[in-house]
């Protein structure tokens, strides 16, 4: 998986783990594609702070998915979910308004 697509879940997932400023940063780096320069300048930092703060939110986060694993068993999750969806389309069933519910509720997991 893309290291930035990973660090947006892994934030999104252990958010409350992380100083309101890391997450933001984070976010800000990750997911909104800001520079080093425009975080600092946001936040009244140096680069070296904000660089700083995004090392020491990389290695927390990791270090929690290692003890934890929840994102992990997230994607397990929905991989066994979409083989679930997968198996109940080629089943022949009459029913298929019983059948989409189904599918419906299983995609709520996920």
């Amino acid at each position: 998986m893309e290291k930035n697509i990973e660090i947006s879940i892994l934030s999104q997932i252990y958010k409350n783990t992380l100083t309101e400023k890391q997450f933001e940063i984070l976010d800000e780096y990750y997911n909104n594609d800001f520079s080093l320069s425009e975080i600092a300048e946001n936040y009244n930092i140096t680069r070296q702070a904000v660089r700083d703060n995004i090392k020491s939110g990389e290695i927390k986060l990791y270090d929690l998915e290692n003890k934890l694993g929840l994102m992990k068993k997230m994607q397990k999750q929905e991989e066994l979910v979409n083989g679930i969806i997968s198996k109940l389309d080629s089943l022949n069933i009459q029913d298929k308004k019983t059948l989409e519910s189904i599918k419906n509720d299983l995609k709520k997991l996920i």
